[in-house]
């Protein structure tokens, strides 16, 4: 996955409040998530999972080619379903759409 400054894409930052005990649950669900589902849903581009060391966050960076196929793919009962088993296994999460300003590289 590249990270790119399409203003067409809709990117999505999505954190997870979870517990060391929990972390690596959330994980198998969300790899499971996208695996089976929501990389075959129309308008999706790309995805990565981030866990911090404590593991205590998860964060989900996503872009979509329209805002509309996010929100498509979020309001199918599949991804309803997914949801509730997501949220029982962490404090809370929130997506975020926001818009890429810039992106950086190392020199060539």
């Amino acid at each position: 996955m590249q990270i790119t400054a399409n203003p067409a894409h809709q990117t999505v930052l999505t954190t997870f409040d979870v517990t060391p005990g929990t972390c690596q649950d959330l994980m198998d669900e969300l790899q499971a998530a996208y695996a089976d589902f929501i990389r075959l849903q129309p308008g999706f581009v790309g995805a990565a999972l981030h866990v911090n060391d404590a593991q205590t966050r998860i964060a989900n960076y996503s872009q979509w080619q329209r805002r509309e196929d996010f929100q498509a793919m979020l309001r199918s009962d599949e991804m309803r379903d997914r949801n509730r088993r997501i949220n029982a296994l962490c404090r809370s999460f929130e997506p975020v759409m926001i818009d890429v300003m810039a992106v950086f590289a190392p020199p060539a």
